[in-house]
């Protein structure tokens, strides 16, 4: 096992347990601490103003550290206090994935962080977005709640095909904008591509329309009024700039409804405009009215229909209970109601979530196949029959039946028994010598072996991924890239050797170190660096010595000049400085 579990890491299933990866804490640099800790200076100095009143109670109970970059060991230590864990990750994972992971109150951390050239905003998951940005909110009892649920809802919402070209894109820009070294003009073409699918997507899956409520919630999310609101949405709270944007006038801020659900949202740009919930309890209520329109709870044709256009492994739910899993290929229908479906490949049948014995893909590896609705000239459903109704219609042990149904599909052969659910409804009819025929296509023949027809007026819900997660080996995630380890050339070596040793000097644990020295390190090996300079001047204020803060703030100036785009972080952190914004 990679990673130190616990008791509720214990209870994630094998094919989440696929994603986790070491923290490697090691591997953080001493420039990757300095960005944690300029972040976090920036942001509790100014979330403290703005953010829900969550966040600051919960940086306290989740023991984020604003010097150090979290632990994970230590997060879970504390996160176990209010019924949550963390784990590590290799970027962004599957959408359902991430979602399912919440559903058992697992946060996912992205363990890499930013680079210092992006220290405002990166579009790849990191620690600073996952650490101090959803870790806090969740001490929030109604917002942890929200997030469990949304997780639950979430990694049974239905995808398309294209969703997922559209999760390997927006992955590979991730990797390639933190890669240091990558050319402008791939990073063009990446967000070129994503664009590009953005505009041919077709109508919305399930995962992309709750996908949109997830952005403009757990992501982007605004509380309060109009007019006065707070910030807790994690993308908000772990960029130092668009948490201050949003709060300007040129953000739109519209209360938050389930229309939240069709407004699509561009990762690569600040959003133009954000939602606002009045109270976490609302986003609840929001959540339930979007999944009261999703196959998960209406089933139906449109739910199968779904199913077989996202080509991916998922489950529907017959009035019975009964529940078959796999890849859905055909629906026939009668009336706009289905009337028969069949799988292809691997199929299993479960009831309440387990399977039913002999009825897993060992017993079905070639597809399954099953007629939908009630006899045609009968209207009772065959899972209302008492047993006497059933030995009326012939539908008795040993019988050799003829059973038509209202969409056509005829199903003759001899019954050998039948599975009942608790109620003692009949879910499944075992016929030998079976043929079954909807008008000239045979579906099924007697030389295929026993047919198991499922009994079901109704398909009550439709979703993704399997009833029975033990179906089916769903430990086959294979990223098609990784995050980019660059190697690191002399000039980067020195300069962290440097980095590390401000921190150490800081922290008490070295203080024999020459600042000067260091100071003339960097004027002659790395002038353009800024953050170094900060974190010296920070030092040089707080010791009182005016003379060389005055130089620091001098060669400050001339980085300004020969590097503006980072003028306002050097102002920001000497803003910081000079307010006595040292914060331990």
């Amino acid at each position: 096992m990679s990673y130190e579990s616990n008791p509720i890491l214990d209870r994630l299933p094998r094919h989440l347990r696929q994603y986790i990866k070491p923290q490697n804490y090691g591997d953080y640099s001493p420039i990757d601490q300095a960005v944690w800790r300029y972040v976090m200076r920036k942001n509790v100095d100014y979330l403290s103003r703005v953010a829900h009143e969550s966040y600051t109670q919960g940086l306290k109970k989740t023991g984020i550290s604003i010097d150090h970059i979290p632990n994970m060991y230590g997060m879970n230590r504390i996160l176990k206090e209010i019924g949550w864990a963390a784990v590590a990750v290799d970027g962004f994972i599957p959408p359902s994935a991430f979602m399912e992971f919440q559903a058992y109150n697992v946060l996912v951390i992205a363990s890499d962080i930013r680079q210092l050239d992006h220290i405002e905003y990166t579009p790849a998951p990191d620690i600073i977005h996952e650490g101090a940005g959803h870790a806090p909110i969740i001490a929030n009892p109604e917002y942890a709640e929200y997030l469990r649920r949304f997780g639950e809802i979430g990694c049974k919402a239905i995808s398309s095909a294209k969703d997922y070209e559209l999760y390997e894109a927006v992955r590979h820009l991730s990797i390639i904008k933190e890669a240091p070294g990558t050319p402008e003009e791939s990073i063009g073409e990446a967000e070129q591509r994503i664009e590009t699918l953005q505009e041919n997507m077709g109508p919305p899956s399930e995962m992309a329309l709750i996908r949109n409520l997830h952005w403009w919630t757990v992501e982007y999310g605004l509380i309060g009024t109009v007019d006065h609101p707070k910030i807790y949405g994690a993308g908000l709270l772990s960029s130092i700039g668009e948490s201050a944007w949003c709060m300007t006038d040129k953000v739109a801020k519209i209360p938050y409804s389930i229309e939240a659900a069709h407004t699509s949202f561009d990762i690569t740009k600040p959003q133009p405009q954000l939602f606002v919930t009045p109270d976490f309890a609302y986003l609840s209520q929001v959540l339930e009215e979007f999944a009261n329109t999703m196959a998960l709870r209406k089933g139906g044709l449109d739910g199968l229909e779904k199913l077989i256009a996202s080509g991916a492994l998922g489950t529907v739910e017959l009035s019975t209970g009964l529940q078959i899993s796999g890849t859905f290929t055909r629906a026939w229908s009668f009336e706009g109601k289905p009337a028969y479906l069949q799988t292809s490949g691997p199929t299993a049948l479960a009831y309440r979530e387990k399977e039913l014995i002999g009825h897993g893909t060992a017993g079905h590896p070639g597809g399954f196949g099953a007629p939908i609705g009630k006899l045609k000239g009968i209207n009772l459903a065959i899972e209302h029959m008492s047993p006497r109704d059933l030995k009326a219609y012939n539908i008795y042990e040993g019988e050799r039946v003829r059973l038509e149904f209202e969409g056509g599909v005829v199903v003759q052969g001899q019954i050998v028994t039948g599975t009942r659910n608790l109620m003692g409804e009949i879910i499944l009819i075992t016929l030998a010598d079976c043929l079954v025929t909807q008008g000239e296509e045979t579906l099924f023949e007697p030389g295929m072996g026993l047919y198991h027809m499922a009994v079901g007026e109704k398909i009550v819900s439709a979703f993704n991924g399997p009833a029975d997660l033990h179906s089916f080996d769903l430990v086959s995630h294979v990223p098609s890239e990784h995050t980019i380890k660059v190697e690191k050339d002399p000039a980067r070596q020195h300069l962290e050797k440097l980095y590390g040793q401000i921190r150490e000097f800081r922290e008490g644990t070295n203080t024999t170190i020459s600042r000067n020295k260091v100071f003339q390190e960097v004027l002659t090996h790395h002038p353009q660096d800024w953050l170094l300079s900060v974190e010296l001047y920070e030092l040089a204020v707080a010791g009182q010595d005016d003379r060389f803060a005055l130089q620091i703030r001098e060669h400050l100036e001339e980085v300004k000049k020969e590097r503006p785009e980072v003028g306002h972080l050097i102002d920001g952190g000497i803003a910081l400085v000079d307010a006595g914004a040292v914060l331990r």
